[in-house]
């Protein structure tokens, strides 16, 4: 009996023991549950403070980055502000300029006369000035080496005995005896002749129709572009008639000015009737309302009467269907030529009307006498003069200060 009293209080002991021990692991494995636990709170209450302190720390910086750039535009807008009042006032300073610098081109033409004839000024004048510096008096010898010199610069034999006997008439009125005198009236003598008829190329009225005459060479096609170019800046409405079907390229040529100068162009295939060519031209003259009608015509050589003939149907068809526009007529001659332009003057004149001259490449011969010649035997105003290659060198000709170049 005590024994098994025993043996239960041992069973009861160690189970209690058991029991014990059970609770001791549980309260255990509690308190360690609760030490994770806080410690996960922990981590979690760190990992929220480091968010929130990340998208702190982004704003702070992209604040002071703002702040910064704000800064670096400040000091970028103040230099540019002080360049752009300075870039308006270079802008208007080199206005200014331009301006200041246009007024002596404007004034520059006779400077463009003088230079384009210094070749004609040292075959015509400079010999002259030569001459009467060998002399002590006026006589016979010096009128007669001043006859020469006329002479060889293509001044011509007729025009030249013109100039003479005026020459010398003045000479015993005023009773001249100082050599240096003589050149006064000579350059008088010379204004006289090319004054004469003085008149510029008038393209006021609208419609005006200018048509070129001349041989091949002799810068027809030149003077039409340079004209179309003057006229288009003036603010005319201004159309091109590319008459001269014969001549190889003549038609493509024109139209390298046409373009060049923005104006329209007429024209038909190489070879066709330089009349039908014309004829059009006239009617989208009309048409299109253009103020200046300028017409090419073939190169035709003065001593084939029936290639002249074909450029007076030329002119009836303008008369026929143009009444109402003015007309010019234009005879383009070389001053290079020489006495030839004078003979081909004449020749023009007997088929058409001749309205004026152009004479050209002036700058280019000493021989500019031979303006002399054309407007003394041919009795037609010189309009325009050509004394180099750039546009304003195609001059209208104005007697005074043409002799104030040639004699300056």
């Amino acid at each position: 009996m005590f024994k098994k009293l025993f043996n239960f209080g041992k069973n009861k002991k160690e189970q209690v023991k058991e029991e014990i021990e059970n609770v001791s692991e549980e309260l255990i494995e509690e308190e360690d549950l609760q030490e994770e636990q806080a410690v996960v709170e922990e981590v979690l209450q760190v990992e929220e403070v480091v968010e929130t302190q990340e998208p702190l720390e982004e704003l702070e910086q992209e604040a002071a980055t703002q702040e910064l750039e704000e800064e670096q535009i400040e000091a970028v807008e103040e230099p540019l502000d002080e360049a752009c009042d300075l870039q308006e006032e270079t802008v208007q300073e080199v206005e200014e300029a331009e301006q200041i610098e246009e007024q002596p081109k404007k004034v520059s033409l006779f400077d463009r006369l003088k230079q384009g004839l210094t070749k004609a000024k040292q075959g015509i004048t400079d010999r002259v000035d030569e001459v009467l510096k060998s002399y002590t008096k006026v006589d016979e010898e010096l009128l007669e080496d001043l006859e020469e010199v006329l002479i060889t610069a293509d001044v011509g034999v007729n025009t030249t005995m013109e100039i003479m006997e005026k020459l010398e008439d003045a000479i015993r009125s005023k009773k001249i005896t100082d050599p240096q005198d003589v050149r006064e009236e000579l350059k008088l003598i010379v204004e006289e002749i090319l004054s004469k008829d003085d008149t510029k190329l008038d393209v006021s009225h609208s419609p005006t129709i200018i048509l070129m005459v001349g041989v091949n060479g002799v810068g027809k096609t030149t003077t039409i572009g340079k004209l179309a170019y003057r006229y288009k800046k003036e603010g005319k409405k201004v159309l091109l008639a590319a008459g001269d079907t014969f001549r190889a390229a003549a038609i493509d040529q024109l139209e390298v000015w046409a373009n060049r100068c923005n104006v329209d162009l007429i024209k038909h295939q190489e070879g066709a009737d330089p009349g039908a060519v014309i004829f059009d031209a006239i009617k989208a003259s009309k048409a299109r309302g253009v103020d200046v009608l300028i017409c090419d015509t073939a190169g035709r050589l003065h001593n084939k009467s029936n290639l002249m003939n074909e450029l007076g149907k030329v002119f009836k068809i303008v008369d026929r269907e143009y009444p109402e526009a003015k007309k010019e007529v234009l005879l383009v001659v070389d001053a290079t030529t020489g006495q030839n332009a004078v003979s081909q003057a004449k020749s023009f004149k007997q088929v058409c009307d001749i309205t004026g001259l152009v004479l050209t490449k002036l700058d280019g011969t000493a021989k500019g006498g031979v303006i002399l010649a054309v407007k003394s035997e041919v009795d037609v105003a010189v309009k325009l003069i050509g004394v180099g290659e750039q546009m304003e060198d195609l001059q209208d000709f104005d007697s005074k200060s043409f002799v104030d170049a040639l004699f300056g």
